[in-house]
C-alpha cells in the first residue's frame, strides 16, 4: 500500500483501522512503514479516506505473499485457497482428511495488532517434519517449505503477515509428542499462537482426544466446529 502525499490531508483515518500500527501521522501526512505493513488493504477499503490518497501498488515476490496471509479476501496464487488456511479441515465428513485414528492440528502464529514474520513457523514445521507429520498439501503454508525437513523458502522468511497456519495430521498414537512439542515451543515462540484440534467422534458418540487434552493440561474452548453430518466422503 502506498500514500499519496500530494493528496493526504492528514485526517488519520487510515492509522486507526490499520491492524498492525503500520501507518502512523509524520508533519501532518500519513506515513506506512513498508517492512511492518502486512499488505492485509484494510486502510484501502476502510478508512474511507476523504481525499483517495491510498494506493494499492503491484505486489511482486517475495512482497507478494504477505497478501493472501493477511487479506480475509484474497486467495493464494500457489494453492488457489482462499485466507490463510483449508476450510476442508473444517468438514472431514466430506471430505474425509482426517480419518478415524488421525488427528489434525491447525497452528495459527500471529494475530491483529501483532502479526508474524514467516521465520516463526520454521520454529514449528522443522521438529514437526522431524516427528514426522503430513502436512496439509493444500494449506498456503505448506506450498512456502522449500524442503520435506520444514525449511521455508530463504527469501521469504523475514516477510511480515498477520498470521499463517501450519495444518498437518498424524497417527493418533504421535499425539502425544505434538502436545510436548506445543508446550516447549510456547516458552520460545516470540509471538502468540494458536491451537486447533480436528478429530471425529468415536462410534460410541466420545471424542477420543479429549481426554489425553485434558491430561496434558490443555483446555479445551468450547467454539469447536462440530460437522452435523449432511455430507459423507
Amino acid at each position: 500500500m502506498k500514500i499519496k502525499e500530494d493528496r493526504c490531508i492528514g485526517c488519520g483515518q487510515c492509522v486507526i483501522v490499520c491492524p498492525v500500527q503500520a501507518i502512523q501521522l509524520i508533519n501532518n501526512k500519513a506515513v506506512i512503514d513498508r517492512d511492518l505493513c502486512v499488505e492485509c488493504s484494510v486502510c484501502l477499503r476502510s478508512a474511507n479516506c476523504p481525499s483517495n490518497a491510498i494506493k494499492r501498488e503491484k505486489l511482486r515476490m517475495p512482497r507478494l505473499v504477505r497478501n493472501p496471509f493477511s487479506d480475509v479476501i484474497a486467495t493464494h496464487k500457489l494453492t488457489g485457497v482462499p485466507g490463510r488456511g483449508t476450510e476442508e479441515m473444517k468438514t472431514n465428513d466430506v471430505t474425509n482428511r482426517i480419518r478415524q485414528n488421525e488427528i489434525g492440528f491447525s497452528i495459527e502464529i500471529g494475530r491483529p495488532g501483532i502479526g508474524a514474520r514467516l521465520s516463526v513457523a520454521e520454529q514449528f514445521t522443522i521438529p514437526l517434519a522431524k516427528i514426522g507429520v503430513e502436512f496439509e498439501s493444500a494449506s498456503p503454508l505448506t506450498a512456502l517449505l522449500a524442503d520435506d525437513k520444514g525449511n521455508l523458502q530463504e527469501d521469504l522468511k523475514n516477510e511480515h503477515v498477520l498470521s499463517a497456519i501450519i495444518e498437518f495430521k498424524v497417527p493418533y498414537e504421535k499425539t502425544t509428542q505434538i502436545l510436548e512439542l506445543i508446550k516447549k515451543l510456547d516458552k520460545e515462540v516470540d509471538t502468540v499462537f494458536s491451537v486447533g484440534v480436528i478429530s471425529r467422534f468415536a462410534e460410541n458418540g466420545e471424542i477420543p482426544v479429549m481426554d489425553l487434552l485434558n491430561d496434558k493440561g490443555f483446555s479445551v474452548r468450547p467454539n469447536a466446529k462440530i460437522n452435523i453430518g449432511l455430507g459423507r466422503a
